[in-house]
């Protein structure tokens, strides 16, 4: 019976993925998405075949870290502890597989696990020199496309930093007694700390691009910045402002009503004119109405963004019961989620794309603000760390010394 059912649903899987990409050319789909979702569903119900055939319960463990994450995103996508949350369900996933590896001995499960493990077996092994090495390569393509800038050089001071660790590590390692060199694990044990919270971060991060506004939006903020010469839209700015227009063009196909596109940028001291007047002569040119498009003029930062875009919103809706997105690079999108919660304002992201090149020190430049956002918690961690270690080794050379 068990055999049927596995063939029967290897059956439906391929059929599955040979049909899938034709309905969605047809439906001007992402055929990729739906190839996922469809091999997912598939294994999800093998799982659950396995489940019931060998009677245990494993699954439960999944579901519910999934639901300790999913409530709280749903309820708030924009808390820096979903990131943790969702990565605890992840590894779940990989508590529940192999569980479920042990108790069945499924073929299937053990290739896929095999699979899985061997890229984390490379991670671990080798997975910190391949990120320095990463880390110069693209320092060198930023500073020649972008320039030295110190805001440019994140990837490079990163690497410096991991390499001065890895010798570190090794000249604590085989040359200083256990007490000093519980002194110098001071430096490694943070890194990882804040390791650990970056990854958070990027993942929460990436899981706040799939952001998908419905179509009954009354405005989209554009975020400002800065501008070429003092009086031209930057690229990166330009990719923000299309954008919008593509929710504003998809909004009007659908249903006829249009969001307004809200540019909120202020005069900075190197510019001519206020990026939110720029910005609308951009969005002019690009085919739309000018009484589509209202201007914020006197931000100067993402914060006041919000602040003053809020103002405008509600002024000129007459109440606060609207809905507002905002649009800004996809590296940004998070902080500026951030921003818009502190705010007080009841608004997701979109983000438009920015070149791959630039994404990692564009990351690190967002998480150092993050960081900075919640400071004092970090600090606090630090320095319990810290003292920690201190204790530790002060334990040791006492030990050391009297024995």
């Amino acid at each position: 019976m068990m055999m049927y059912f596995n063939v029967s649903l290897a059956v439906l899987f391929f059929l599955g993925v040979l049909l899938i990409p034709v309905w969605c050319y047809r439906k001007k789909r992402n055929w990729l998405l739906y190839e996922f979702i469809w091999s997912l569903c598939c294994f999800v119900i093998y799982l659950l075949s396995l489940e019931i055939s060998n009677r245990t319960y494993f699954i439960i463990l999944p579901f519910t870290f999934f639901w300790f994450f999913f409530i709280p995103y749903k309820k708030e996508k924009r808390r820096l502890t979903n990131g943790l949350l969702f990565n605890l369900f992840l590894i779940s996933i990989g508590i529940y597989l192999t569980l479920l590896v042990f108790s069945t001995e499924s073929p299937l499960l053990i290739v896929l696990l095999g699979a899985a493990l061997v890229p984390i077996l490379l991670l671990l092994m080798i997975g910190l020199y391949t990120l320095i090495i990463f880390l110069y390569w693209n320092a060198i393509v930023v500073r020649k496309r972008e320039g030295h800038s110190l805001s440019n050089l994140l990837t490079f001071l990163l690497a410096i930093g991991l390499t001065a660790f890895l010798i570190l590590n090794y000249v604590s390692g085989r040359f200083l007694p256990n007490w000093a060199a519980t002194l110098f694990s001071i430096l490694p044990v943070i890194l990882v700390y804040f390791a650990i919270v970056f990854y958070n971060f990027l993942t929460l991060s990436i899981l706040y691009q799939f952001n998908r506004p419905k179509y009954n939006q009354q405005y989209i903020i554009v975020l400002g910045a800065g501008l070429i010469e003092g009086k031209r839209v930057s690229p990166l700015l330009g990719s923000r402002i299309e954008k919008a227009i593509q929710f504003y063009q998809k909004q009007k196909k659908q249903t006829e009503v249009p969001p307004k596109l809200l540019m909120s940028g202020g005069k900075g001291d190197d510019e001519q004119l206020a990026e939110s007047v720029a910005m609308k002569n951009y969005a002019v040119n690009l085919g739309i109405p000018e009484s589509d498009i209202l201007i914020e003029a006197n931000s100067t930062n993402t914060l006041e963004n919000m602040l003053f875009s809020k103002e405008i919103m509600e002024k000129d809706f007459q109440g606060t019961d609207y809905h507002a997105i905002f649009s800004t690079n996809n590296f940004h999108l998070f902080r500026a989620g951030l921003f818009a919660r502190k705010a007080n304002i009841k608004a997701d992201g979109i983000g438009s794309k920015t070149a791959f090149y630039y994404l990692p020190n564009a990351f690190l430049r967002e998480f150092i603000a993050v960081v900075m956002m919640r400071k004092r918690r970090h600090l606090i961690i630090c320095t319990t760390i810290a003292v920690f270690e201190i204790l530790l080794a002060l334990l040791q050379f006492i030990t050391t010394t009297l024995f």
